[in-house]
């Protein structure tokens, strides 16, 4: 059977048909396979490995969920570098954004004589009002508050209320300050009026700061006013040391004790700061000073401001105390005036007119200097005193020179006799004058010490007499001695306490009618020297009792200030547990030992000459008709 001619070509071009379509497909699979693994390839070195691909034909599927929209723009990017960008279709998906992240929530208050102002965010759940009034509080009907608050709703993040409760609370103690604050922190910056004040601050604010609230505090205190602006350096048989010490800088004092340190002042020595300067060189006059008595081997140099004292060791030799002063007055800056003396050395022909001093302080102690005729003499003049002003107040340095004019012990007891009517002064004896100078209570004094010396030293005798009556040591207007005041500050507690909240050194409202009481004593007391003492129980540790004492007893003091009264001469300090006055074993004895006291601050025992057996049995035998008569006086 034979195949049509037509059959034949009709059978081949099916064959080619079916070849086509075979050949078709593969290149379909091999251009698909090719722009997957070319796509994935890509995303995979990009680190998109979340993003699938899939291909149906020319075209190229990007199938995921991106985490974010510049991840999924990123994925479209890549593929569109592989295959025709065109034949990318995106049917990738973008991961839900999460939650939102809380703002940072913070508030910085300003306070100064003018108001407060606060600025920055809050969470909306606070009480806005409420705060901004406690700050209207503060700042009191002649301030204003200046409200720059936003508000974000959000919740207040931990740390933050404790730490903002306590910013209002420091706020109030700080008239002039900036309180940074933010969720477990709190930054506090302002100026205290004195060093005392910031100190005390400093520990309150510590003690008090909440747990888990961290504190940054910047206090600072404005330098004391000095003045006269004061320097006095010395070195005597007892070593270099400092009377006085002042400074206006940090470097300044380190200047200035870096050159007492050469001359052999201790590590310890300090310089107060202040303000009052002379002169911005006053660290160079000072350490040349300090050189000089250095050099010459002792003696002292005194600054009061621009006056210079310098007083050269008895005996330096004349060249060397010429050259040490001329480069001195050479070198000092123009602003100040040296005056240098060498003291002449005493020989046994020329010892000098002869003197004898006695001087009576405020606080009452008495020093006799000077010389007397013979040891009975001074012992006389000693026991005298002793006996009129008290044997702990009283120092005797007077040494015996034999050669002295007749009756000159007569005239010493004269002297100390008329320095008793005084509240303060010196009297000086020499053999043509006996002086007496100085402030009484007693508007009759001057009339009486002329009595006394003309019938002690006969009419014919020459004193001088220069007395000041002054009403605040007048007995008879009915103002306390220093120890009167201290005993009545007793009797005014009585069975009261000054109480304060527990734990802390805020007086409670029951201590304010025995406050005013003190206050009204110590304001007719006038500026007596008194320590305010704090006293604790010993129930808590050590360290914390004493500061709290402090604090309380610092309180007072401040309480006392606020009520107008004078506290120049006053001081604080406090004892903790260290001074109980009763069982801290009981409830009632630890009540007691949490104490304020009131101390007179009185004078350290003045050092006493000790005189020795011998000295004693030689002064008897060399008793003469001029020391008998000097005894016959005392017994006056």
């Amino acid at each position: 059977m034979r195949l049509s001619k037509f059959a034949i070509p009709a059978a081949t071009l099916l064959a080619a048909a079916l070849i086509c379509v075979i050949a078709a497909f593969f290149a379909v699979r091999l251009v698909e396979d090719s722009s997957r693994i070319g796509v994935e390839t890509a995303l995979d070195l990009e680190e998109l490995d979340w993003a699938e691909v899939d291909v149906n034909g020319l075209q190229v599927f990007l199938i995921g969920e991106a985490p974010d929209e510049a991840a999924r723009f990123q994925a479209v990017t890549v593929a569109g570098r592989v295959v025709d960008s065109a034949r990318v279709i995106d049917q990738m998906l973008v991961a839900e954004a999460a939650d939102l992240r809380p703002p940072s929530f913070s508030v910085e208050i300003l306070r100064n004589d003018e108001g407060i102002s606060v600025i920055g965010l809050i969470p909306a759940s606070m009480d806005r009002d409420d705060l901004i009034e406690s700050f209207a509080d503060l700042a009191g009907s002649g301030g204003e508050v200046s409200d720059l608050l936003e508000v974000a709703d959000f919740p207040a993040p931990e740390g933050w209320a404790p730490a903002l409760r306590f910013a209002v609370r420091a706020l109030r103690e700080l008239p002039r300050s900036k309180v940074s604050v933010r969720a477990g922190e709190v930054g506090i910056k302002a100026m205290t009026d004195s060093e005392e004040v910031r100190r005390r601050l400093l520990a309150d604010f510590e003690r008090r700061a909440p747990e888990g609230v961290e504190l940054a505090l910047d206090l600072s205190a404005p330098r004391p006013v000095i003045t006269p602006f004061t320097l006095r350096f010395l070195i005597d048989e007892e070593g270099a040391r400092f009377d006085a010490c002042s400074a206006d800088t940090e470097d300044a004092r380190a200047r200035i004790l870096a050159a007492a340190r050469e001359a052999g002042v201790a590590e310890t020595a300090t310089c107060r700061l202040g303000l009052g300067v002379p002169t911005r060189r006053w660290a160079d006059a000072a350490v040349l000073a300090i050189g000089a008595v250095r050099e010459l081997g002792g003696g002292s140099v005194t600054f009061s401001n621009a006056d210079v004292a310098l007083l050269a060791p008895e005996g330096t030799d004349q060249g060397l105390f010429d050259r040490v002063v001329g480069e001195l007055e050479n070198a000092l800056p123009e602003v100040f005036a040296l005056k240098a003396v060498l003291p002449e050395t005493p020989d046994a022909q020329d010892q000098g007119p002869p003197e004898f001093t006695a001087t009576l302080s405020p606080e009452g102690s008495v020093q006799l200097r000077g010389r007397l005729n013979s040891e009975i003499a001074r012992q006389t003049a000693d026991s005298f005193a002793r006996a009129r002003f008290g044997s702990e107040a009283v120092y005797t340095a007077a040494r015996v020179d034999e050669d002295l004019p007749s009756g000159w012990a007569a005239r010493v007891l004269a002297g100390i006799e008329a320095l008793g009517e005084l509240s303060n002064g010196v009297v000086r004896v020499t053999p043509d004058l006996v002086s007496v100078a100085g402030n009484t209570g007693n508007p009759e004094a001057n009339d009486e010490i002329s009595g006394l010396l003309a019938d002690k030293l006969g009419e014919a005798a020459e004193f001088e007499i220069d007395v000041t009556y002054q009403e605040k040591l007048d007995p008879s207007l009915g103002i306390p001695t220093p120890e009167q005041c201290e005993a009545q500050i007793v009797e005014i507690i009585g069975d009261r306490k000054i109480t304060f909240e527990p734990g802390s050194a805020n007086l409670d409202a029951s201590a304010k009618d025995v406050m005013d009481d003190i206050a009204e004593l110590l304001k007719l007391c006038g500026d007596i020297p008194l320590e305010i003492q704090g006293h604790t129980d010993s129930q808590g540790r050590e360290s914390m009792n004493q500061q709290l004492s402090q604090d309380r007893a610092q309180a007072v003091l401040d309480a006392l200030r606020n009520r107008r009264v004078l506290t120049s001469a006053y001081r604080v300090k406090g004892y903790g547990e260290e001074l109980p006055i009763a069982d801290n074993g009981t409830e009632e004895g630890r009540e007691a030992n949490r104490r304020i006291e009131f101390r007179l601050i009185r004078p350290d025992p003045v050092a006493e000459e000790q005189t020795t057996l011998e000295e004693l049995e030689e002064g008897a035998a060399e008793g003469d008709t001029e020391a008998a008569g000097a005894e016959e006086g005392a017994g006056e």
